[in-house]
């Protein structure tokens, strides 16, 4: 159950960042096309997309060492539980 509720904070915690990019960027544009009346599906993805790339690429290696530490708790509880 510790690995379980580990790994869903885990993965929260990954996910935040980008899905906060993609939530402010989205809202951005949406005010953007309310303002100018200008609502092309396009002008939505290419931005988000764009922005999302650089967020992963700055936030990559920090997600990654994440990963890593993760990956060594699991295997330190693993090697360090009793066999029954």
């Amino acid at each position: 159950m510790d690995i379980f509720m580990e790994a869903m904070g885990l993965a929260f915690r990954l996910a935040l960042p980008i899905l906060l990019v993609a939530m402010l960027i989205g809202l951005t544009i949406a005010i953007l096309q309310a303002a100018t009346q200008v609502h092309e599906q396009t002008l939505t993805f290419a931005p988000k997309a764009i922005t999302i790339a650089l967020a992963l690429l700055i936030a990559g290696p920090w997600m990654t060492s994440e990963i890593i530490d993760f990956m060594s708790y699991i295997f330190d509880k693993v090697a360090n539980t009793p066999i029954r």
